[in-house]
């Protein structure tokens, strides 16, 4: 029993220690939650996107060197430019034009928009977009976040942002997706679109070199049939999303 006390006191110490450095990281996503530049829509969401508890899975800390590819409207753009703007770095890089504003808020000073010359385009007669670029410009990086954007584009689109993500990490730095779930192994339709099936990016993402981590149900919705387009009034703010968690091996 001697010799079990000084182990589990390490463990308890070790998992103090864990909860300590989330806390901090955790006081900064309440205030940016709370930041007044977020709209009345933005705010809207937090109930459903749980940015909180998705953070946390992923392992956020505020001293990271992180970025966020396709940031759209800058949703989560303005919880984690402000979390990690005193100790880490925030880059953004692909689709970054809705953000360019931001960029001038006090506060936001410090994101780096990186890419600039990376090109999202449809080819002629194609559903899904391609994404023409050799590299993310920067390295060594903690984490590579992704929301809801790995659907948007074609398979060629889709394991070149895995490539980018790859070489950008450092080693045993995470790839973290999230996305609107499609049924296992179902065909694209009109009906359907802007969903992909969890299992397919799971392949693809291994392909690319990552490790499978940990996937969260924190998104999960029973309710959504997985039968309709995600902008469908039925379930729109409220799709089924696969959290999955991914890290460039040692």
């Amino acid at each position: 029993m001697k010799k079990l006390i000084p182990v589990l006191l390490l463990v308890v110490s070790a998992g103090s220690i864990a909860a300590d450095n989330f806390d901090a990281t955790a006081a900064k996503i309440k205030t940016a939650l709370k930041a007044d530049i977020r709209t009345e829509a933005e705010t809207d969401r937090d109930k459903n996107r749980k940015a909180l508890q998705t953070l946390e899975f992923f392992g956020l800390r505020d001293n990271m060197k992180i970025i966020e590819l396709i940031p759209g409207g800058g949703w989560y753009t303005k919880i984690l430019a402000p979390v990690v703007s005193d100790k880490g770095e925030y880059y953004a890089a692909i689709g970054t034009g809705r953000i360019n504003d931001l960029i001038e808020e006090s506060g936001f000073e410090k994101i780096k928009i990186v890419a600039q010359q990376a090109k999202i385009y449809r080819k002629e007669g194609a559903s899904f977009y391609s994404l023409e670029a050799d590299t993310l410009g920067v390295k060594d990086l903690d984490i590579v976040f992704t929301f809801r954007n790995y659907h948007n584009f074609a398979e060629e689109g889709r394991r070149n942002m895995n490539k980018l993500a790859f070489e950008a990490l450092k080693s045993g730095g995470v790839y973290a997706v999230v996305d609107h779930t499609a049924r296992h192994m179902e065909q694209p339709t009109p009906a359907n679109r802007r969903r992909l099936d969890p299992v397919l990016a799971i392949k693809e993402i291994q392909e690319a070199g990552f490790e499978l981590v940990d996937y969260t149900d924190l998104h999960y919705r029973a309710d959504d049939e997985l039968r309709y387009e995600v902008g469908v009034k039925s379930v729109s703010g409220n799709t089924d999303r696969w959290t999955i968690k991914f890290r460039k091996p040692n």
